[in-house]
């Protein structure tokens, strides 16, 4: 493969590695908001899996592609530590922190039964962390930041994420004042005991205890 290629490759990769990852952040938001917490099939939440194990398949892509291009020539410490680039570094370092969110918050995902439900939730919210810094790489050191398309997919995606975002945080508060509210009503009386009273059985019928004619 020539060099022309391998930008090509470094470009294609990291553009399909973000639309990827804003359709796994896109889509496990939607199904974190309350109302849809549902039984659900399990391909709803196997889609969401997928596509992150894929936007990170496509974020290798785009390293095993940038170290092969020789027109900037990185090595494995530029690829790997932030700061650490002579080409941009800022806009470098963007990426390599993203990696290493990315990375966290897939592991957790995968041991997540081994894991308290407090330490994975909290990692796995990182996911919008990296989802910022794939954005600011890219619009930092992006070849094709400048297009008029890629400013309009940015603004869109941000603008559908934060929207969520702003969605879930109502209906957890929503939540969370229902059941504070469920909490604060008064304990119900305890049921008072009926008192019954059963006539005594007679030893004879009835017809028996009849005046008898003379």
């Amino acid at each position: 493969m020539n060099q022309a290629t391998w930008w090509y490759t470094v470009r294609a990769s990291g553009i399909v590695a973000w639309a990827v990852l804003t359709a796994s952040v896109v889509w496990g938001l939607v199904l974190s908001i309350r109302p849809i917490r549902r039984p659900r099939p399990a391909w709803v939440l196997d889609l969401h899996r997928f596509l992150g194990a894929l936007g990170l398949a496509f974020v290798g892509v785009h390293l095993v592609a940038l170290a092969f291009d020789s027109f900037i020539g990185f090595g494995l410490v530029d690829l790997f530590v932030p700061f650490a680039s002579h080409w941009q570094p800022t806009a470098t370092a963007w990426g390599v922190l993203a990696l290493y969110v990315l990375l966290a918050v897939e592991v957790t995902s995968v041991v997540r039964r081994y894991l308290p439900r407090r330490v994975w939730h909290g990692i796995h919210l990182l996911s919008l962390v990296a989802f910022g810094l794939v954005i600011a790489h890219g619009l930092s050191a992006g070849t094709d930041a400048n297009g008029l398309w890629a400013l309009v997919a940015v603004i869109g995606s941000s603008a559908l994420v934060l929207l969520l975002v702003v969605v879930r945080v109502i209906f957890r508060v929503v939540a969370g004042v229902r059941a504070g509210s469920r909490d604060a009503l008064p304990d119900r009386p305890a049921a008072v005991p009926t008192l019954t009273w059963t006539a005594p059985a007679l030893e004879r019928p009835v017809s028996s205890l009849a005046p008898r004619r003379p």
